[in-house]
């Protein structure tokens, strides 16, 4: 009977164990997590912090789950040391578990730049269950908050906070909001249309001090602007938390490699979601997490499913905003593209080709056609027919139906 041992409760671990466990009824699958929930869904933390649904609606898999397929679930009980000779780990409670193959699926840690005062009353992360509780607290009764990046995450916690009647100003590095999302014709579109929701943005922002005594009272940036606020959110990526896997002698670059069949360089050891480094590249995203979860749990099960990649693709689920963008979007102006605009009704839609295949598309105020869009980018899909006659006559979403 194999011991399986999975370290982390996301969802490349909870994927991992399910697939184990179809593959191997009889197998014995721990799965350890730091936390004191079992598997939820971080992408509602939003909804949470608005006040629309509470912790019960973010839990996945609840405790039954586990013990209907015999998974034994050790919650606040992370793990600190991995022998790989003895194929042993240690527990923070001292406890040592023997396993025969081993999954580190350990995520990623917030990332908080090196700002002064961020040690203050009022400063928080959104990438835990505890973080999402302490913000919602935190935030009743706060007038203006700031925001230090504005990527997906943040822009849905401003979101959350707006519908509370909170004011929240948008601190981004960089000269356009979603850089990685939105071109920069498509990001000034979507900016016009958060400032008339209540966002206010503040571009090539570098953060420099968190102002008020012992609490929140503003930020100040490098080039002398200040920002009155309550409450300061640190939305600035996530760093994969590799210091397990540093610490047993794994290679590492940004994330822990990992070949096709999410192997790592030692034998029986995997790794998978937020913490994999796979073909030079380090997801932080849901669906590749998921995939590659899913890959690992049939490769540890003694199956063969190769992960070849994801195309990333991201939407923004802010109230009253449509937007989807995925694959390659051509910030730069290098492909050939295909545009449609209309300012009066916040639409930008562009979709970017190379060698007749789209590669990437920018969706903004409208739906039409997206499932069949991403499914191209996805597939790579040859759009030769559609391409000429969407530039001649402009952007028309029910001719991929036809394509």
């Amino acid at each position: 009977m194999k011991r399986y041992l999975i370290i982390g409760n996301g969802v490349a671990g909870a994927r991992a164990a399910v697939k184990i466990r179809e593959a191997d009824s009889k197998g014995e699958i721990h799965i350890f997590s730091q936390e004191a929930y079992p598997f939820y869904y971080r992408v509602r933390f939003p909804e949470y912090v608005a006040g629309e649904v509470d912790i019960e609606n973010l839990i996945i898999h609840h405790q039954d789950f586990y013990q209907n397929r015999n998974i034994s679930i050790h919650l606040e009980e992370p793990i600190i040391e991995v022998n790989p000779l003895k194929r042993e780990v240690t527990s923070e409670k001292g406890k040592t578990y023997p396993y025969d193959l081993l999954l580190l699926a350990t995520g990623g840690n917030a990332f908080i730049p090196p700002i002064k005062g961020t040690e203050k009353k009022g400063v928080f992360t959104l990438r835990t269950m505890d973080d999402a509780i302490r913000m919602r607290e935190f935030s009743g009764g706060i007038k203006q908050a700031i925001l230090i990046g504005g990527g997906l995450v943040g822009l849905e916690t401003g979101g959350a906070l707006l519908r509370r009647g909170i004011k929240v100003a948008v601190i981004e590095y960089n000269p356009r909001i979603l850089p990685r999302q939105m071109d920069p014709e498509g990001a000034k579109i979507l900016q016009g249309k958060m400032e008339s929701m209540g966002f206010s943005f503040f571009l090539n922002g570098q953060s420099e001090e968190i102002l008020g005594q012992e609490k929140v009272e503003g930020l100040r940036l490098k080039d002398g602007r200040t920002v009155e606020g309550q409450m300061v959110i640190v939305s600035a990526g996530v760093r994969p938390n590799i210091k397990l896997a540093q610490a047993m002698g794994l290679e590492t670059k940004n994330g822990i490699l990992v070949n096709d069949r999410l192997e790592t360089k030692i034998e029986g050891i995997f790794a998978a979601g937020d913490v994999a480094e796979h073909r030079g590249r380090v997801y932080g995203i849901w669906p590749a997490a998921q995939r590659q979860g899913e890959a690992a749990g049939v490769n540890m099960s003694g199956g063969h499913l190769l992960y070849e990649g994801t195309v990333v693709s991201n939407t923004l689920k802010v109230v009253g905003i449509d937007l989807t963008s995925a694959g390659d979007i051509d910030a730069e102006g290098k492909l050939e593209c295909v545009v449609k605009t209309d300012l009066e009704k916040c639409v930008y839609c562009k979709v970017a080709f190379k060698e007749n295949k789209v590669v990437g598309c920018i969706l903004l105020g409208e739906v039409k056609g997206k499932t069949d869009l991403l499914n191209a980018v996805e597939e790579k899909i040859d759009l030769k027919q559609i391409k000429d006659s969407l530039s001649k006559q402009g952007f028309d979403f029910k001719k991929l139906g036809e394509g």
